[in-house]
Parts: structure tokens; sequence; C-alpha cells
């Protein structure tokens, strides 16, 4: 497959964007909106939208129709050469907003903004925070919120408030709007960490709890130690992820008429374990908006040949509180087929980790919980497997899963409350999955050293000879 243009993916492609919002954003460049929208009706143009001529045409028989309705039936006699012209670039701009709303993206108006700021000559960005962020682009925020982190000490504290402020809009728009995550994420997380987001996320929406709690322990890990103890920032890392937005499992339920099974939650659970078969079946026969499956693609061109793994990661999921552990799907691509047969395993896995946020287990965790009636929407994050080749075979060497809180306390030193970790031979779903073969090793993080076998396993090695200590 060849690379298409590197500008057309470096931003997320979003939905339809609606007239108002359109006006909002353009509200916020008043001496440049007249550009931004020439700009705006060259694309309408270029694109076979409609026709320049055509578009001119229906200014003008609007702008006579407006004036008819407010008394004047002598157009050219009653209304001076000024203020027809007035009347005409207004509603060229209202037409503009409302063909480029109801056809194009976001993502392109953001682009077209951007270029418009750049082609401005000396164009330098203010120190003071002059506009509202809540309402803002979010591209006019990432360029404010860099030009704060690059100031001086001294200049940067006397504007901290206004990165602050920057950060939290960010935060609460791509990945959480939980108050205790907020809380710590917006003095860990830098801007150049939230537009690597923008860039990675694909649709609108939220990345969910999983990677934003896999992005923040991250963050958190590469600080310095203050204690005095080991430095082991050069030793995390995240693996190569993108993220599927939260909003996308609305446009694929919307556009295959899916949104009807939003109340198997309210329904008994008997009925929703009969369901849930055909729920699956429902999902795997639905359809992805053009413009996603096109950022699919070019998911899958980055990671080459590499295996995928497709992960829940829903609102609530790895959340303060809440872990959703093994409540909702995640599946490996192996990725070693056509670049079509790749593409159509990837959509399947998505679908079915959209099916199982309705699944029966997901529902009884989440009444349990007093969750039921949140509006739980998925996200999904894919990541490239980490590992090697083994003959046929690719896996990671080790993985594992850990745990804030031991409940396995195998010796009278171990504090429950650091938490441990239990790591296996091979992929992490034997960790998470038990198996009676999967020789674990339980690591008490606070005695790590500290063994909690009685007798240890003949000659330290697994039944095929492989050493695992």
């Amino acid at each position: 497959m060849p690379h298409p243009p590197q500008s057309y993916y470096s931003r997320p492609i979003r939905s339809i964007t609606p007239t108002i919002d359109i006006y909002i954003k353009l509200a916020q460049y008043p001496t440049l909106a007249h550009q931004i929208r020439v700009r705006m009706r060259e694309e309408l143009f270029h694109r076979g939208i409609i026709d320049q001529e055509a578009f001119n045409a229906e200014v003008k028989g609007k702008a006579l129709e407006s004036q008819r309705r407010e008394g004047l039936y002598d157009p050219f006699g009653q209304e001076q050469a000024h203020i027809w012209q007035k009347r005409k670039d207004r509603i060229r701009d209202f037409q503009t907003d409302a063909y480029f709303g109801n056809n194009l993206s976001l993502t392109l108006l953001d682009s077209i903004i951007e270029e418009v700021l750049n082609s401005q000559p000396g164009h330098t960005d203010s120190i003071e925070l002059t506009f509202n962020p809540e309402i803002a682009p979010w591209e006019m925020l990432f360029r404010q919120g860099e030009m704060y982190e690059k100031l001086p000490p001294d200049q940067l504290e006397k504007v901290k408030h206004h990165l602050l402020e920057i950060k939290v809009v960010l935060i609460k728009g791509m990945i959480s709007d939980q108050l205790r995550f907020i809380a710590v994420a917006k003095h860990v997380l830098s801007i150049a960490d939230l537009r690597r987001i923008y860039r990675r996320r694909i649709g609108g929406g939220k990345i969910g709890g999983k990677a934003a709690g896999m992005i923040l322990a991250w963050k958190i890990l590469q600080q310095k130690p203050t204690d005095g103890g080991p430095e082991i920032s050069n030793f995390i890392e995240i693996p190569d992820s993108y993220f599927l937005g939260s909003e996308v499992i609305y446009d694929f339920r919307l556009m295959n008429n899916l949104d009807s099974y939003m109340n198997q939650k309210y329904r008994p659970l008997e009925e929703i374990r009969q369901e849930h078969p055909k729920i699956v079946a429902d999902h795997l026969a639905g359809r992805f908006p053009d413009a996603i499956v096109d950022s699919l693609r070019y998911v899958l061109y980055q990671f080459g040949d590499d295996p995928i793994i497709v992960r829940s990661s829903s609102l609530l999921e790895d959340n303060f509180g809440f872990s959703f552990a093994g409540k909702y799907s995640s599946y490996f691509c192996p990725n070693q087929g056509t670049a079509e047969e790749n593409l159509r395993d990837l959509l399947d896995a998505i679908r079915r980790v959209y099916a199982s946020t309705i699944n029966p287990d997901a529902i009884l965790y989440r009444q349990h919980h007093g969750l039921i009636d949140y509006d739980e929407r998925m996200a999904v994050l894919l990541q490239r497997v980490r590992g090697k080749r083994y003959g046929r075979y690719f896996f990671p060497t080790i993985a594992g899963v850990g745990f804030s809180r031991n409940p396995f306390r195998w010796h009278p030193k171990i504090d429950r409350n650091v938490g441990f970790l239990r790591v296996v031979w091979g992929m992490g779903t034997r960790a998470v999955d038990r198996v009676d073969n999967d020789y674990p090793r339980m690591i008490s993080l606070s005695h790590p050293q500290l063994r909690p076998e009685a007798t240890p396993p003949p000659s330290g090695s697994t039944p095929n000879g492989t050493s695992i200590w």
C-alpha cells in the first residue's frame, strides 16, 4: 500500500461539523475569518461540492429574499450599494459555513485555520490568554500551550495558571473528564504529550480509561525519583499505539441500526445472556464510516507485519476505583495476511470489542458497582505487539498483570498496599485468564525477593526445559 500524504493522517478524522461549531471557531479570529472562509470556499469548489457560479447565484438569490423579508421590494432603488454588498457578504459567509459544515470535517477546518495563521507575515502569539479556551479551536490551544512551555522559568510562572487551564480543556476533550484523573494529569502531561495523543486519535471523543491510565502511568514513571530510588525511566516504554475515539461507537451503531441494543443493560440478566450471541452477530455484520476505515488502513501500513492487539478502553475501564478487569474483550490480530485480510480481521476485532460493552459479565459488574445508568462509551486502543519470533510463532518473552493491592500475603513482612505482579511466560492472556499449567511468578512489590512457593519447581524449569528463573 503506498504511503498516503502525511498531512492527511497527521490529524484525527472526525464526523461532519455542525454550522454553529464553525461559527464559534471563526469568531475567535475576527480579522482572519474572511481569509479562512475564502479558503473554505476554495475547498468546496475544488471538491465539487458546489460549483462557484451556482454558489454565487445562490448567494444573490438569498440576498434578494432577505430584502423582501425586510420589506424592500425595489432592491436596487431602496438599498444603497454598500449596504447591498454587506448583505451579500453576510449571506455568503453563512452559506460557506453551512455547506462546509454539512459536507466536510472539523479536521479540515482546523487545517485551514492553521494554514492561514502560518501565512501571516510576522505572526506571533501573545503571552496573554486573549481567548476562551473552552470554545477555542484545539490547534489554537496547542499553539498557545507550546509557546508557554518554551518560556523561561520566571516568565512561565506568571502564566502557569493559563497553561494549566489549556491542559485541562484538552484533557477533558481527549482523555478523561474524571476529576481525580485531571487533578494528576494536568501536572504530569505536557502539551507535547497531548499533541501526540491528538495526532494518534482516530475519530472524535476520548481515548478511554485503559489508554488514559497507561499514558499517565508511563509519564509518572518518566520522572526522576526524588527518594533516592533507582532511575528506571529508560526501561519503561509504551508500545506503538493508536486510539479509536469513544464517539466512533455511536457512529457505528447509528449507521447499522444497532443503537436499540443500548437498553440491554435494563433487561433481566437471563435475557441478556440469551440475546448476546445475536448482538455479537449483528455487530460483526456492521459497516464503519469510510473515513474510519481509511484511517485504520494507515494504522496497518504503519504496523507493517507486526501482530496487533485490539484492546477495549471504555471510559470507566481502569479508572479510579473500578478496574473492569476481564469484563470487556481484547483481541490479537496476527496481521500476517494480505492488506485486505488484515483490514477485515482488524475491523472484526473492533466490532467484537464494541459488542462486549453489553455482554452479561460487564453489565453485571456495572450493576454491582452502581454504574448501570452511566452512558458507557467504548474507545479502542490499537497497539503493536512487542515480542520476538520463535520459529513460526511470535510472542513476548514474558508478560504479566499488576495489582495495586496484594491479596496474597504469604509472608508477614509483605505490605498489602504496595501491590503485586503476576508474571507468566509468553502472552499476557495467561496472566489474566489463569490455567493450570501457566507457571506464574508471583512478585510482591514490597518484598520482590520473597517467593510464595513452598517448594521450588525441579531444576527451576518448565516442562519443556526452558528456564524461567
